[in-house]
């Protein structure tokens, strides 16, 4: 059933339209407070939403059942008591509804019909009458912050009312953008960031083969260039973090895709002046994506409840995977068509566009966004963390927790062996797997699809397991588990394996499993302490950023001396040392408030 109602001082009625909302003799409406106003809510398969409109107040109450048509944009003209009120509705919708008063005026009674008003639209041709037999519903009326039974209730000539009108059938003609959850846009934003994130990141793994090959690199030349951009990247975690937390996320990420969107264009004009001039463009692509992080966590922690932490958190993250993808599929295309700079040149140019969006659509917390719906803020804000603006950072206390630690030390082993692969990976198949530059960049994509993959399955395991009374902390160890010892596993394969097939598999798998940590360690600073998300991940993300600076820079020195074998070696060693670290110290539990 369909139901509203209308408070005065000398009359009470109710509208009762039909709909599959209130079966019979169930609880029909509570009036709180003097002031009132139409609240109009539309049952969409079985989903509820919620419009306030306002009307002047009327004497009396419609009820009972016509049929008629809504259209969007047409006045609807209710008249009680020889008094013309009028709402204008957003949405087209059909209605069973016939006007009827009251009897009796006592509260909680039987309703009777006993005078017909008339419900007029502007759009008298779509108007259809259909008299249908008129079902009895009881309206009960109590409150126990207003006992409006006994209470005599003041004539409100201009006041707002507070009512609730059902409607059944609606017809949803509103574009499905409009009733998107803005919280997925801010989401869906960050991931298309990381997404240009990592495109611009690894354009340099495929373009540095034909570099070399101009430039005479040796393997040396080649690590150090593919180091360097961690210079700059080292540089802004625990800044960027610092920055986000104190003036919002939104400010601080548009700054960051502008930044390195900018010197990744002008990697190439570097790249030719000398290697000093290629070095320092590098570090400043660095410092541009090293708030891209922080600020992505911090903005989060605002905007997405705990209940759907890992879920969101991994669809950020497997935007960097498809960027890996998207870069090392585009690249050798590009290079083969137009040359290495031709990378660089259309990569750095899509930034303008996100940042265009983003300058549109985002907000730094659900506060700040004016067109966010009242029932999505009260959710918002209903189930996630406390949003009150950091002025001082506790370090001294932040660096007492061993969980803290946990992070970080974790943090470092994880991104050795990720970093390694990211950047190493095209060469491994060129130089061990004899595959060329055209078969390195396709065959790299597959680890990093099969990591897109993972990271979304993971997230959703992860909040189901916490929904089903799984305490955060198990989650999180479980989760963090398989991202340690599955890549462990499988990189131990690739010295057993004998074809290439075989090898790219095992990269593949490696990869997959790594995606869990995005469920494990990467949402575990928004549950230790969600004030310093930002200044938590840019801590220990700088330990993250100093193993992809190291692991990176060594690793072609070991390949000077050594075999792949050895490059694995150290890797498998770091992830099993993560392992103990983390399953002993962490904890999903906050610790900083």
């Amino acid at each position: 059933m369909a139901i509203g109602s209308f408070i005065s001082s000398r009359d009470f009625g109710s509208f009762i339209g039909s709909g599959k909302i209130c079966e019979k003799d169930q609880t029909i409406s509570h009036l709180r407070g003097e002031r009132a106003g139409v609240a109009v809510a539309r049952n969409v398969q079985g989903s509820m939403f919620y419009q306030k409109l306002r009307s002047q107040m009327a004497n009396g109450l419609i009820s009972g059942y016509t049929h008629c048509h809504l259209w969007k944009g047409y006045p609807l003209s209710i008249r009680c008591n020889e008094k013309f009120h009028r709402i204008y509705l957003r949405q087209k919708c059909s209605v069973r509804c016939e006007c009827h008063l009251p009897s009796e005026h006592s509260l909680g009674s039987w309703l009777q019909p006993r005078a017909v008003d008339r419900i007029e639209t502007g759009h008298w041709k779509s108007l259809q009458s259909k008299h249908a037999k008129v079902n009895r519903i009881r309206s009960f009326y109590k409150s126990e912050e207003d006992d409006i039974t006994e209470a005599k209730v003041d004539s409100l000539t201009s006041a707002e009312v507070q009512g609730v009108l059902l409607e059944g059938n609606v017809h949803e003609t509103s574009s499905w953008l409009e009733q998107f959850p803005k919280r997925w846009v801010i989401v869906l934003l960050c991931f298309m960031a990381f997404l240009l994130c990592n495109m611009d990141r690894v354009n340099m793994s495929i373009a540095i083969l034909p570099m070399s090959q101009e430039f005479n690199w040796n393997s040396a030349t080649v690590g150090l260039i593919q180091s360097s951009f961690f210079w700059g990247y080292l540089l802004t975690q625990i800044v960027g973090g610092i920055w986000a937390d104190k003036i919002g996320g939104k400010l601080v990420l548009g700054f960051g895709v502008v930044w390195w969107s900018i010197a990744t264009v002008l990697t190439p004009i570097a790249a030719k002046i000398g290697l000093p001039f290629l070095l320092i463009m590098r570090a400043f692509m660095g410092i541009g994506e090293g708030v891209a992080m922080p600020a992505m966590n911090n903005i989060l922690s605002r905007w997405i409840p705990v209940s759907e932490r890992s879920r969101s958190l991994a669809l950020v993250y497997s935007g960097m995977y498809l960027g890996s993808v998207t870069g090392l599929a585009i690249s050798p295309i590009l290079i083969h068509k137009f040359g290495w700079p031709s990378v660089f040149y259309s990569f750095g140019s899509l930034g303008s566009i996100w940042f265009a969006l983003w300058l549109k659509k985002a907000y730094s917390s659900p506060k700040e966004d004016p067109e966010l719906r009242a029932e999505e803020k009260k959710f918002i804000l209903g189930g996630s963390v406390s949003k009150e603006p950091v002025s001082v950072i506790p370090w001294k206390l932040i660096l007492s927790k061993a969980p803290v630690w946990a992070l970080i030390i974790s943090h470092f082993c994880h991104n050795w062996g990720t970093f390694i692969l990211l950047t190493w990976m095209p060469t491994y198949y060129n130089q061990v797997l004899k595959f060329n530059l055209t078969e390195s960049g396709l065959l790299c994509v597959l680890p990093w699809l099969t990591m897109a993959a993972f990271a979304n399955l993971g997230g959703w395991i992860a909040d189901t397991l916490v929904s089903k009374g799984f305490s955060i902390t198990a989650v999180r160890k479980i989760m963090q588990s398989i991202g340690f010892l599955g890549p462990a596993f499988f990189l131990t394969q690739l010295s057993k394996v004998r074809t290439p097939a075989m090898a790219v598999l095992c990269m593949a798998c490696s990869q997959g499993s790594d995606a869990f940590s995005q469920s494990g360690l990467y949402s575990n600073h928004q549950d230790i302490g969600p004030r310093y998300a930002g200044v938590l991940l840019g801590l220990s993300n700088t330990a993250g950023v100093l193993a992809g600076v190291f692991g990176t820079a060594a690793t072609g020195y070991i390949l000077q001396r050594g075999t792949w074998d050895d490059v694995f070696k150290v890797a498998v060693a770091l992830y099993l040392i993560g392992t103990l670290v983390w399953n002993l110290f962490a904890t999903g539990e906050k610790i900083l408030d």
